[in-house]
């Protein structure tokens, strides 16, 4: 008789098989959100400080499975940097974090090609709505 494999894994196993990139100029922002995505069990994560960071890190081949995306930032913004990874074929889940809340900016951010919308600071709740939406059985660590 053989043994069948199963393919199935533990609920907790689907948190240390995402990947994340924070993207944000702030480095206590990001250390933050690094932080927070450890804390859920996501340890392949990696930050960079500005949308032209983020891109290039695609033009280098890795890829992730969720992009933290802040707004504001210095050289190239989020707007634009959401723009081109979109451009590029990047289907990685892309939320927008900032601290913005004029609609009329979340809708321009929005259009630009973000799955999601969380105003900072990002919260335990807030990634699991996130997550929920990437992996249904995600369950916190």
């Amino acid at each position: 008789m053989e043994a069948k494999s199963s393919s199935i894994m533990a609920p907790q196993d689907l948190g240390t098989k995402l990947t994340a990139l924070v993207v944000d100029d702030n480095r206590i922002s990001r250390k933050i959100h690094q932080k927070l995505l450890n804390s859920v069990g996501i340890m392949k994560n990696q930050g960079v400080g500005n949308g032209k960071e983020a891109v290039d890190i695609h033009c280098y081949g890795q890829s992730f499975d969720l992009i933290l995306m802040d707004m504001d930032m210095p050289i190239m913004n989020g707007i634009e940097a959401t723009k081109i990874l979109r451009s590029m074929g990047i289907c990685s889940m892309i939320v927008g974090v900032s601290s913005r809340s004029m609609e009329s900016e979340i809708q321009e951010f929005m259009e630009a090609g973000l799955d999601d919308y969380q105003v900072k600071p990002l919260t335990n709740a807030k990634l699991k709505s996130i997550l929920d939406k990437i992996k249904p059985n995600f369950t916190f660590k």
